[in-house]
């Protein structure tokens, strides 16, 4: 479990969740880490237990009407896009908004390619420029030999 993972998986519930229960997120921003290094959680207290990596996150945000969001919690388990486990306290200007153990389907079907949330829309002139998640991809080709790669062929 990776803590990009975490923050990602983390941020795409969130906002699910939160745009399910009726709050329209303009955004959401999330981090994850490990604290003091890769803390372990022993469930139950019981040293023979099985032990598992626990993320802190934190996540800040605000809706289209102005609002404060908070996602703040503790994640055990991420499934890549599809779901987090833990325990995570999500907070529309101060007041609870939801507490769960589990954000999102751990069950979905995998998809090939991320595809926006249904309230994506591209930046426009009046939005300001807030911060979100960013992806990139990178492909090395190795083209050496191949005339088609260089311009003119180095003419």
């Amino acid at each position: 479990m990776n803590t990009a993972t975490v923050a990602y998986t983390t941020q795409e519930q969130a906002t699910a969740e939160l745009e399910r229960q009726g709050v329209d997120v303009q955004w959401l921003t999330c981090t994850a880490n490990y604290g003091d290094g890769n803390k372990a959680y022993t469930p139950g207290n019981t040293p023979t237990s099985g032990r598992e990596t626990v993320a802190d996150v934190d996540c800040q945000g605000e809706s289209k009407d102005g609002r404060e969001i908070t996602v703040r919690g503790k994640v055990t388990q991420a499934v890549d896009g599809k779901c987090v486990r833990g325990s995570l306290t999500a907070r529309v200007a101060g007041k609870e908004w939801f507490h769960v153990g589990v954000l999102g389907d751990c069950n979905a079907p995998d998809s090939e390619t991320p595809t926006p949330p249904a309230t994506w829309e591209p930046d426009e002139p009046d939005q300001p420029d807030e911060p979100g998640a960013t992806v990139t991809v990178t492909e090395t080709v190795w083209c050496k030999d191949d005339p088609k790669c260089w311009p003119a062929n180095g003419k």
